[in-house]
């Protein structure tokens, strides 16, 4: 697996730098991630933002209502570099990188962090490109445009972005949608490199992915080029699957990077990173956003279809990369039984997850609940649509508790094929919260407070048996010791008295 993974980062990944001539406004350069989906002709897909700060003036009114964007809506001078690794590249030549005198120019870091070396860095090779087309995915802007709503305060960036006032929330997501198609003018692999692709449809939560980008585009190359990282499909939406959500760790630069899945006959390319980084309300999210493959070169194939005729010749290509090359693995049983057993709560604007103990009864937060008499419980089978039940909370800690917990009961029995969460031996405990500095007032999404089953199980089983709340309330009374360790606190130390 390793093996696979190096190959397909040295086969197909890359770093795309976009730049103006020397005097123009913006020189630039700016630069992030990109796979080479065919080796001859080499054939590039990268995610438009980099071209965006390069638009003509007259296509700054409208151009995101434009079902694409050809050469002609860019400066005739500008320059575009694809940094490859030098074994994937036969026939170019070494050349300047850097390509122009970059002093007093400080872009945003995601799309051109400054590098020191005045050529290319040994074992790489850097080729000249041209643009072919620049389109939006339209299945993955109708799924965004549904799931991140701009009322809910999603960002998308870096942090010093995010904090910009001039970077307005509307203006920023019109960009995520576009990707720019590429073709190496001077590096034909012959055979050398490419990718296949995987149906983003075939995914579902919980299967394993590869992310392979390059963090800060051109900067330090020999360091950072083409880094992995591993995850799993966190959620998907849209029509299929055209937007994914990932765990895997990505850093800024990356957006046009690839997203591997591992199918029946090897990995594949499933996906392009679109954000490596997501912000809610100033807060990390911590997920990577991802656009399927699939959909973007269905878009791409309508396009070429079209009455362009300069662009019909890229369409025989391109059909042949579109098609998916194999089924996914047999997902293992154990996640698709955690996943099953994880529900939504809902009680007016608040939800939260809980966790099903048996067919009526679900565990969850008693911040979730909020002080609710009930709630609503909605819940994904397996397989067909998710069904919404309504409960009654039957308890629900104190405020003063440390253990954040509330039992739901369900007016109705839950569908059998949903193993209860206590079943499984993989049940460890329920997430109560996110770890918060509220010195700083940081949010940090992956270190969490959980409450261990060791702690509920003796009041679950009680309740079962007996329907006795009495396991639950002793929830209420805990030593002042433990409310000390939640509140990540100290009891003060005496040291010895002074026999003096």
């Amino acid at each position: 697996m390793a093996e696979a993974l190096r190959l397909i980062a040295e086969k197909a990944g890359c770093v795309v730098r976009v730049s103006h001539a020397r005097g123009s406004v913006p020189q630039g350069p700016w630069s992030g991630s990109g796979v080479l989906l065919k080796p001859d002709p080499a054939i590039v897909l990268c995610h438009g933002s980099v071209f965006s700060p390069f638009l003509l003036p007259a296509e700054h009114q409208d151009w995101a209502q434009s079902r694409f964007l050809l050469p002609d809506s860019f400066p005739r001078d500008i320059q575009i570099q694809v940094l490859r690794p030098a074994e994937c590249s036969l026939k170019a030549p070494s050349r300047n990188w850097l390509g122009g005198d970059l002093v007093g120019n400080t872009p945003a870091l995601r799309f051109n962090p400054l590098s020191n070396w005045h050529e290319t860095p040994s074992g790489l090779r850097c080729h000249k490109a041209e643009l072919i087309v620049m389109l939006p995915c339209v299945p993955f802007q109708d799924a965004f445009s549904k799931v991140f709503s701009s009322t809910e305060q999603w960002r998308f960036g870096t942090e010093e972005e995010v904090e910009e006032e001039s970077s307005a929330p509307e203006d920023e997501a019109r960009f995520l949608p576009w990707f720019a198609l590429l073709r190496i003018l001077d590096g034909d692999s012959h055979g050398v490199g490419g990718v296949s692709c995987v149906a983003a449809e075939t995914l579902r939560k919980g299967d394993p992915v590869f992310a392979c980008g390059s963090p800060f585009g051109s900067f330090c190359p020999d360091i950072f080029l083409n880094t992995l990282s591993k995850g799993i499909v966190s959620n998907t939406s849209g029509e299929s699957n055209a937007l994914i959500l990932t765990d895997a760790r990505c850093l800024p630069g990356t957006e046009g990077g690839g997203v591997y899945a591992l199918s029946e006959t090897g990995l594949h390319l499933v996906g392009i990173i679109v954000a490596p980084l997501c912000w809610k309300s100033s807060e990390w999210v911590g997920l990577t956003l991802v656009c399927a493959v699939n959909s973007i070169l269905h878009c791409i194939r309508s396009v070429l279809s079209g009455p362009h005729r300069a662009l019909k010749t890229w369409l025989n290509p391109l059909e042949l990369v579109a098609k998916s090359h194999g089924k996914m693995v047999a997902r293992d049983g154990p996640h698709q039984q955690m996943l099953a057993a994880v529900v939504l709560v809902e009680r007016g604007l608040t939800w939260g997850s809980g966790v099903i103990v048996n067919s009526r009864l679900v565990l969850t937060c008693r911040h979730v609940a909020n002080g609710a008499t009930s709630v609503c419980v909605r819940l994904q089978p397996s397989h067909g649509k998710s069904s919404v039940a309504k409960g009654k909370v039957v308890f629900a800690t104190k405020d003063s508790s440390p253990y954040d917990v509330a039992l739901v009961e369900l007016e109705e029995d839950l569908p059998t094929s949903t193993e209860p969460a206590l079943a499984s031996d993989f049940y460890k405990g329920i997430v109560a919260s996110n770890t918060r500095d509220n010195s700083i007032g940081v949010t940090y999404p992956h270190l969490n407070f959980s409450i261990p089953i060791t702690v509920l199980q003796p009041a679950l089983l009680e309740y079962l048996h007996s329907r006795s709340l009495r396991g639950f309330r002793e929830l209420d009374r805990v030593s002042h010791k433990i409310q000390v360790v939640w509140r990540l606190q100290r009891e003060p130390v005496e040291g010895p008295l002074s026999k003096l």
